[in-house]
């Protein structure tokens, strides 16, 4: 299982122009991402993420265990100081195309990089391989695109906040389509959060049942 997680705006922005992002979404939001850590045996992020929000990666708004944090770092960025990197006894795995001396305990998987990146499909068999078969891919955006558009995900949670920003980053970008019957049609189920944000939860498995006309 495989699941995407996007916070956004109602106009789908994660971000302002300069880039101020906490926070979009509220408490009910919040704690439902903790929830989805805790149920995972991994959560992935790009180095972009981790050098632009410095995230933790674990569970705190709700108990239970913290997952492995994997970083999607081609060309091997990530501080040494990030706080993801923390040694808290969870696994932190560093994908890349070169390695380099790490502090102990930080593994290093080494794959090759294609013209956008590592293959979704390869990082996560690199996971099944390591005993982590239930992944959450938290972002940024450039990551998660790229997941969707590999049809790598099994489902995508769209935290969405009672917020228009209007101008900003986008959550989504993927490449370009002719028209609407190339759109990925998904079953979707919405539910109210706390603070006033809603979950829509897309199963991206099954086959979207609508009218066609």
């Amino acid at each position: 299982m495989v699941i995407g997680q996007l916070g956004q705006s109602l106009d789908g922005r994660i971000a302002t122009a300069s880039g101020h992002s906490r926070y979009i979404n509220r408490s009910g939001a919040l704690e439902h991402l903790h929830r989805l850590r805790a149920e995972v045996d991994a959560v992935i992020v790009g180095v972009g993420t981790v050098i632009a929000d410095n995230p933790l990666l674990t569970v705190r708004r709700i108990p239970g265990p913290n997952p492995a944090r994997i970083i999607l770092d081609p060309h091997n960025r990530t501080p040494d100081n990030a706080l993801c990197l923390t040694d808290d006894g969870s696994r932190r795995l560093i994908f890349v195309t070169e390695p380099r001396p790490r502090a102990e305990g930080i593994e290093l998987v080494q794959l090759p990089r294609g013209d956008s990146g590592f293959s979704p499909h390869a990082v996560l068999e690199a996971l099944r391989e390591r005993g982590m078969s239930r992944v959450l891919v938290e972002g940024g955006s450039v990551t998660l695109s790229r997941f969707l558009a590999a049809r790598a995900l099994d489902r995508m949670h769209l935290l969405v906040a009672p917020m228009i920003i209007g101008s900003g980053l986008t959550g989504l970008t993927l490449p370009p389509i002719i028209d609407l019957t190339s759109a990925m049609r998904v079953s979707a189920t919405v539910y109210p959060l706390g603070g006033g944000d809603i979950l829509v939860d897309c199963d991206l498995r099954a086959p979207w049942e609508g009218d066609h006309e």
